[in-house]
């Protein structure tokens, strides 16, 4: 009779208190809601990187050069950009047309910095493939040299990992540099664009 008289007291109290622990359940959940979309939002909002890239937006005339064959002269040849910032100054695009190889082309890139992972992400694509290349990297401390890795799938020189260095030199200059390493394990520099801006 007494452990019976007990669980009806408990149940009784569990009634009573159900309401409050909903309403706290609900509450908690609410503030959780709000500090997740708070976060989201600091991460969404542009920082001194962003104000970076943008400062890099406007015309440009580029001169580049390419390495074939490490032991010969690189080839050059000249080109032209166009940088615009995107999605409110989260995104640096970057459309280019000049000649590669030989070839006429035109190449469109994607600069951005993820506020979370605190790492630059690049893409690139052009009319010489279907690829589309990925990097991500960081900057030096003074956010004045960007280093980027990846990787690239050579259709002849096989599986290759990919370093990829842009100088911010001065307002109205800028250095790429891209190197490889292939199957023999040694680096070689494959490719240098020196950017000028037009005035």
């Amino acid at each position: 009779m007494r452990y019976a008289y007990i669980t009806l007291i408990g149940c009784c109290l569990l009634l009573m208190t159900s309401p409050t622990w909903a309403k706290d359940k609900k509450q908690k959940e609410a503030m959780d809601m709000q500090a997740a979309m708070e976060t989201y939002a600091k991460l969404a909002t542009p920082g001194d990187p962003h104000t970076r890239m943008a400062s890099r937006a406007g015309s440009w005339n580029t001169t580049t050069k390419e390495w074939t064959d490490p032991q010969k002269p690189p080839t050059e040849s000249t080109g032209a950009c166009e940088h615009t910032m995107l999605l409110g100054g989260r995104f640096l695009r970057q459309e280019c047309t000049g000649d590669m190889m030989g070839q006429p082309y035109t190449g469109i890139g994607i600069l951005g910095y993820n506020n979370h992972t605190k790492k630059y992400v690049s893409t690139w694509m052009d009319s010489m493939g279907t690829g589309i290349f990925y990097m991500e990297g960081k900057a030096d401390k003074a956010g004045n040299k960007i280093t980027h890795k990846g990787h690239y799938d050579d259709p002849i020189q096989g599986a290759m990992n990919l370093r990829a260095v842009t100088t911010l030199v001065d307002a109205d200059h800028e250095i790429f540099e891209m190197y490889g390493t292939g199957k023999s394990g040694k680096e070689t520099k494959m490719m240098e664009i020196t950017y000028t801006r037009k005035h």
